[in-house]
């Protein structure tokens, strides 16, 4: 998300990502989730000036060019194109947004959106990506070919490449993971919406950057000193109390001979070893819980005169967390005879001193737990640590529902159901069982079953395979006729868990 020629707005705004990303690893507390809502509303801001920037800028290059054809035409000619295609890409995740919003009475509640409902029903169905989830993916393709297109042969190129990359990211694990599922699926409402956010403040930096690298510094909003713009990014977009702001504050352009002659911020003039190379180091308390403002400015010296450039900006101080966080990694309850997986933490504690009991549960590694319940409906988890810094620890209880596995299916030939084969094929069938769209992948393990040929008595089988009896029935079937499967015994392999219920299969004669 960073590196080349990025603008000192787009670096701010990718730091905040980072932030978000980091911040999307455990449950959000109300506090981030608001954090979130304000930081969405901030990028829809600075989306608004960039749109009216940008304006500005295509409306000088088309003057220009009227005015010299030959050095303007094929710079305008290629942001024509790419502005067409970066307003179709901008309105159709506002119309996505919309979407996500349309049902909340307040738009701006944020401490509600916390579910993943919206995104996870239309961007994916039984673990695979829907047709919505692709055109969304296709969109974003589009658009980064045609940015490439119009930028070719810049430095810039690249940074578009990798500033609207739809590869497979990779998880804490190691693992791939399609890019649509590790950034949309499973994450609130208001965290989706930011990014989507995000995605549009991507598009109007785009936009910018190929009106400045196009027009190889000629504009004229990069002459003069009165056109730099003053950007506030931190380390973290919220902080808790005792600890220290960590950030910067960047110019527009950062050159690493710019140096300002005085940076004041909040009244106080900044220490000339915190002015570096265009920017400025923060490094001071961050003070109590709420909604903090900087407010200062830069002052350049530009021939004989001071320009004064304006800083603006703010950040959240958070309570510390006085919960733990625990989360089902493939559901919202846990199943008997299988080893559930959980992955249990608390905000600010390191994992080895992170403290969960109860019945059936075990440490993995790290915050990674693998509970296997025993008798009841329900099961309680506690959990206790103390955060780093803190005078007292945190014990929480949570609890989860335990649930035995859904019926299975008995199968033939992998089908489900009523399966249709010749009559000399079923003597050789093997009887199976599975679980279609169930969570985990279970193997299942058939150990007998019973068959019934209309016009003749249910006749039990051990095992998976005909015996002579079932066969000797089996001949005497007729075309048409429907032979159940049924009373199957399995269990879970690598478990003596029985199940509990196996549905019938029934096989009908074509022959």
């Amino acid at each position: 998300m960073a590196g080349g020629k990025l603008s000192p707005r787009q670096k701010m705004i990718n730091l905040m990502y980072l932030v978000f990303i980091a911040m999307l690893a455990m449950n959000m507390s109300k506090e981030v989730l608001s954090a979130f809502g304000l930081m969405n509303e901030k990028l829809t801001e600075a989306n608004t000036k960039a749109t009216e920037k940008n304006t500005q800028a295509y409306q000088t290059l088309a003057q220009k060019a009227a005015e010299q054809a030959k050095q303007y035409g094929e710079a305008k000619e290629k942001t024509d194109k790419l502005k067409v295609a970066a307003d179709e890409l901008y309105a159709y995740i506002g119309d996505l947004k919309s979407q996500m919003t349309g049902d909340l009475k307040d738009p701006k509640a944020y401490e509600t959106m916390d579910k993943s409902k919206f995104l996870d029903e239309l961007f994916f169905k039984g673990g695979k990506i829907t047709e919505a989830g692709k055109e969304f993916v296709a969109k974003i393709d589009g658009f980064r070919n045609e940015a490439m297109a119009a930028l070719e042969g810049t430095e810039l190129a690249g940074v578009i490449a990798s500033r609207f990359s739809t590869d497979k990211e990779e998880n804490k694990d190691g693992k791939k993971i399609d890019w649509l599922k590790y950034n949309y699926e499973g994450f609130p409402l208001v965290a989706s919406l930011t990014k989507l956010t995000q995605i549009q403040a991507d598009i109007k930096a785009t936009e910018s950057d190929a009106l400045s690298a196009l027009l190889q510094g000629e504009l004229e909003s990069a002459v003069s000193m009165t056109k730099y713009e003053a950007m506030v990014v931190f380390d973290k977009g919220a902080y808790y109390p005792g600890e220290n702001l960590s950030g910067r504050v960047i110019l527009g352009k950062k050159d690493p001979n710019l140096t300002a002659e005085k940076v004041i911020i909040n009244g106080e003039e900044i220490a000339a070893d915190k002015i570096q190379a265009g920017q400025v180091i923060l490094d001071t308390p961050v003070g109590n819980v709420g909604d903090k403002e900087l407010k200062g400015e830069f002052q350049f010296k530009e021939g004989d005169s001071i320009v004064k450039i304006d800083i603006t900006g703010g950040y959240a101080v958070i309570p510390r967390p006085n919960e733990a966080l625990v989360s089902a990694d493939k559901m919202n309850v846990v199943y008997r005879g299988l080893s559930n997986p959980l992955t249990i933490s608390i905000p600010g504690v390191p994992g080895n001193k992170v403290t969960a009991k109860a019945p059936g549960l075990r440490r993995v590694k790290g915050d990674s737990y693998v509970m296997n319940p025993g008798k009841g409906s329900e099961v309680n988890i506690v959990v206790t640590g103390t955060p780093t810094g803190a005078d007292k620890g945190v014990r929480s209880v949570k609890k989860f529902r335990i649930k035995d596995i859904p019926p299975a299916m008995g199968m033939v030939r992998g089908q489900f159901g009523t399966v249709k084969m010749p009559k000399a094929s079923v003597g050789r069938i093997s009887v199976a069982a599975g679980l279609p769209d169930f969570l985990f992948d279970l193997k299942l393990n058939v150990s007998s079953f019973k068959i019934k040929v209309p016009g003749q008595v249910a006749i039990p089988v051990s095992g998976t395979t005909m015996n002579a009896r079932a066969k000797a029935a089996i001949n005497k079937a007729r075309r048409n006729d429907q032979i159940t499967i049924f009373d199957i015994k399995a269990s879970v392999s690598g478990s003596n868990y029985q199940l509990k219920k196996v549905l019938p299969v029934i096989v009908e004669i074509t022959n």
